[in-house]
């Protein structure tokens, strides 16, 4: 009787054995053709996209041309026989040029420098005497200095025309005549402003400053939006290092740069880049200046 018991129990053992293993031979063909599936639909979602080409500008995005609605300022004019380059770094500029200071709520800490501006005089502001104002006329303007606030004056009187929250224009005499008739008593003029894109001629300048591993380039003559919001230079041993803005226009990178050429990869505010390969030549000198490419005009 025991051997018959234990006989039987062996039986049952065994063909429970064998059902597992069929379960089990069955679960992992089903695990084997989930995962076979599973796998193809992550590559098709996830496969990497191949190397972007090399290109020398990107592809204008036609949503971000500047703005065309006219916007509310005050302008006022100094009699300079030099206008300063000043807070945007790009240092003397000829008497005459149409230049301006902007104000604090402008300015935005040296972003806005090398942006272009139309000012026009404001005929219906009830406050300015429309007899001063030149009709129709209109001038295009690069923002190149910051006028600073004077927190010792209040906002609403001519000294403090650069307080915040005030948008605000300081204009060469030069310019300021081209859009008003200039006397005593008509300083500060309401105007109307819009950006507009700067045309340039030639290419950007790149203006190399530095000592040993400290590189600063100062970018001037920039086409399209006329700021720039990023830039990365590359050695010819090196890889694309990204430049920090230094003050204004003036971007630096603590990098052993020399006895390379230099390439430059420069951003405007509107999302447009442009690359200059090999700017400056390979026995390149701290003081010198090279030209690269430019901003597509996109009007």
């Amino acid at each position: 009787m025991i051997c018959i018991t234990l006989l039987s129990l062996v039986a049952a053992a065994t063909a429970t054995t064998t059902k597992r293993k069929s379960m089990s031979k069955l679960t992992v063909l089903l695990f084997l053709l989930f995962s076979s599936f599973n796998s193809s639909t992550v590559t098709s979602l996830y496969s990497p996209s191949p190397p972007a080409a090399p290109f020398s500008q990107s592809t204008p995005d036609p949503d971000s041309s500047p703005p065309a609605e006219w916007l509310f300022a005050h302008a006022t004019h100094y009699a300079a026989t030099d206008a300063l380059g000043g807070a945007c770094g790009y240092g003397d500029l000829p008497n005459g040029m149409a230049t301006a200071a902007l104000s604090e709520a402008l300015f935005n800490r040296g972003q806005i420098c090398g942006a272009c501006f139309e000012l026009r005089c404001h005929e219906e502001d009830a406050d300015f005497d429309r007899r001063w104002c030149i009709s129709g006329a209109s001038v295009a303007v690069t923002a190149t200095n910051f006028c600073a606030p004077n927190y010792g004056s209040d906002a609403e009187s001519l000294s403090g025309h650069c307080n915040p929250p005030k948008q605000h224009f300081v204009l060469p005499t030069e310019v300021f005549e081209k859009i008003a008739i200039w006397k005593t008593g008509t300083g500060n003029m309401p105007v109307q402003y819009r950006r507009i894109e700067c045309r340039r001629e030639g290419g950007m300048r790149f203006t190399i400053s530095g000592s040993g591993i400290f590189i600063s380039v100062l970018i001037s003559n920039v086409g399209g939006m006329g700021n720039i919001v990023g830039v990365k230079v590359k050695g010819s041993k090196t890889g694309w290092l990204s430049m920090g803005r230094n003050w204004g226009q003036n971007w630096h990178v603590n990098a052993l740069l020399q006895n390379q050429p230099l390439s430059f990869e420069v951003t405007g505010s509107d999302g447009i880049t442009v690359t200059s390969y090999n700017v400056a030549p390979k026995d390149w000198t701290f003081g010198q200046s090279f030209q690269g490419k430019q901003f597509p005009l996109q009007r």
